[in-house]
C-alpha cells in the first residue's frame, strides 16, 4: 500500500556513424539560424514554422522537491496515513489475492464502491442483502457493476485483465469455504464483524489483513498472530470509526477512511459497528 529511472536507451534510434546522404544540407547548422531569428535567416527543412520565441522555463534547485506529486501505486485510495498522504490498494492483480477485513460493514462497502470505480465488476456474497441494495442499485450509474448473491450461490464470475473482478463475502462470523475463491484478475475479500474461530486460517493465507477496533483480547490474539510490536496491538482497541491497520507480510500502516460527499449521502458517517 504505499521505480527507478532507467538508463537504458531502448526505442532511441541508434546512430550509424555512416555519413550524411546526399539529400542532408552539407552545410548543416551553419547555414541556418537555429532559433530563427536574424536577417538572412533560413527556413530549417522538415521542422516546420518557426514559432514565437519564449523566455525558457526554470526552477532553482532547492525549489525541486516543489515540483513533486503525490502518485502512489495503481489501485484505489482507502484513505489517508498518519501523515495524510493516500494510500493506495492495488486491489485488481494478475495473481490470486485474498484480503481479510476484521472490521464494519461501512468500511467494506465503501472498499466495494471504490473497486468497482476502478473499473472491477463486484460480486458480493452476503446473507444480509437488505444491507447492500441501495448501494447496489446506486453504484455505477446505473450499470450492473455490484450484484448481490446468497451465501455460496456465487457463480463463476469469468475474470480477466479486461474486466476484473472483486468479490465480497460478507458472510458473518464464520463463512463457509467459498465456491469462487480469488484467482488471477479475481481477488476476494472476506469480511469478518469480530475475530471467529475461523480467523486464524483466513488471516494466514491473506496477501493483506485489516483490524479496526477490537476488544483487548483479540487485539493480543491478533498480535500472536500476525506477529505484530505490543505497541501496535495494544492500539488495536482504541482505534477510532474509519481507522484500520492494514498489514502485508512486510509491511504495516494505519489508515483513515474519509468518505467523499457521495459515499456518506448513501452509507452515512464512519462506523465500527453495524
Amino acid at each position: 500500500m504505499s521505480s527507478s529511472a532507467s538508463s537504458s536507451s531502448f526505442g532511441t534510434p541508434a546512430r550509424s556513424g555512416r555519413p550524411a546522404s546526399r539529400g542532408t544540407d552539407p552545410r548543416g547548422s551553419r547555414g541556418s539560424d537555429a532559433r530563427g531569428t536574424g536577417r538572412g535567416a533560413r527556413p530549417r527543412f522538415g521542422f516546420g514554422l518557426v514559432g514565437p520565441r519564449r523566455d525558457r522555463h526554470s526552477v532553482p534547485l532547492d525549489q525541486l522537491d516543489a515540483l513533486a506529486l503525490p502518485v502512489g501505486d495503481d489501485g484505489m485510495v482507502i484513505g489517508v496515513d498518519a501523515e495524510s498522504r493516500p494510500a493506495v490498494l492495488g486491489i485488481n492483480r494478475p495473481v490470486p489475492y485474498d484480503i481479510t477485513l476484521i472490521g464494519g460493514l461501512w468500511t467494506a462497502q465503501v472498499l466495494a464502491l471504490r473497486a468497482a470505480a476502478t473499473g472491477a465488476r463486484v460480486a458480493v456474497e452476503t446473507g444480509r442483502a437488505q444491507a447492500w441494495t441501495a448501494l447496489a442499485q446506486a453504484a455505477g450509474g446505473g450499470q450492473p457493476c455490484i450484484s448481490l448473491h446468497d451465501v455460496g450461490r456465487v457463480p463463476p464470475q469469468g475474470a480477466s485483465a479486461g474486466s476484473p473482478v472483486v468479490v465480497v463475502r460478507d458472510c458473518g462470523m464464520r463463512p463457509p469455504r467459498g465456491r469462487v475463491v480469488s484467482a488471477p484478475w479475481q481477488s476476494v475479500l472476506t469480511l469478518l464483524p469480530y475475530l471467529s474461530p475461523v480467523a486464524p486460517r483466513l488471516l494466514e493465507k491473506s496477501s493483506l489483513v485489516g483490524v479496526q477496533r477490537v476488544s483487548p483480547d483479540e487485539a493480543a490474539q491478533i498480535g500472536r498472530i500476525m506477529s505484530l510490536p505490543r505497541h501496535e496491538y495494544e492500539a488495536l482497541s482504541t482505534l477510532a470509526d474509519g481507522v484500520t491497520l492494514w498489514c502485508t507480510p512486510g509491511d504495516r500502516q494505519f489508515v483513515m477512511t474519509q468518505a467523499t460527499d457521495a459515499e456518506t449521502g448513501l452509507l452515512g458517517g464512519a462506523r465500527r459497528m453495524d
